[in-house]
């Protein structure tokens, strides 16, 4: 059972939307570094008229690492929103060396997820589900499950993770560390500073980085106005 401790933490978190216009594409991405007491550490926005496609995705995840190197500097632990995993994928493997330069700098940089797909520690057993369905069903009391280390991406970006629960019939929330040398009680201080400013069983800093880069559909209209791109021409008028 997590006990409250203090500690600076920052959510990291970022967000793309975009819509079509007679083969023109208004796109917009953003991304911000949050504290759990609303402090803004960095935030990113990038927009733009034309085809961006996948690569969308990628900037986004360009842009996360570029805040996550101002916001180590001034974080007992920087919390990623979702999976190391996605960053070490082909789309984004130009991406990699910056981001294990970026976690060994402090060691301070972790990835939490309220979802995973991840099915590696029960396979073995048949399983159909992840590793997280079963997780969730075993037990509704705080604690966390034993380090698992995956070095599918080699020895040199080996992915540890555990899935923990911060307080009594929350849901799970997975959490990814870089290297394969943690400690349990390495582990106890993460989950200790994080259950101080927990919602839900939830880190409040990640709720706060999701909330405040969220690209709504009502956002977007907005920038749609300001191009001028609200009406396409032509698309009405052959009906009346």
């Amino acid at each position: 059972t997590p006990k409250k401790q203090d500690a600076t933490l920052c959510g990291i978190d970022s967000s793309f939307n975009s819509t079509k216009f007679q083969g023109m594409e208004l796109w917009v991405v953003t991304a911000v570094a949050i504290q759990s007491d609303g402090i803004v550490i960095d935030d990113l926005h990038r927009q733009g008229l034309g085809r961006v496609g996948l690569e969308i995705s990628r900037m986004a995840s360009e842009m996360e690492v570029d805040i996550c190197k101002k916001a180590v500097e001034v974080s007992d632990i920087v919390m990623m929103d979702g999976s190391l995993y996605s960053q070490f994928m082909t789309r984004q493997a130009s991406l990699t060396p910056e981001i294990v330069s970026v976690m060994k700098k402090k060691n301070n940089v972790i990835f939490i997820a309220k979802t995973s797909n991840t099915n590696i520690q029960f396979k073995d057993l048949g399983s159909q589900a992840g590793d997280i369905f079963y997780y969730n069903h075993a037990t509704k009391t705080p604690g966390y499950s034993r380090v698992y280390s995956d070095p599918e991406f080699g020895r040199d970006k080996v992915i540890s993770s555990i899935y923990a629960r911060l307080s009594d019939s929350t849901p799970l929330i997975k959490i990814e560390l870089f290297g394969d040398s943690h400690t349990d009680d390495e582990i106890k201080s993460i989950l200790d500073r994080t259950y101080k400013t927990s919602v839900g069983g939830y880190p409040y800093a990640l709720k706060l980085a999701h909330n405040n880069c969220k690209i709504s559909g009502a956002d977007l209209a907005k920038l749609v106005s300001l191009y001028g791109i609200s009406n396409e021409i032509g698309s009405r008028e052959v009906l009346e």
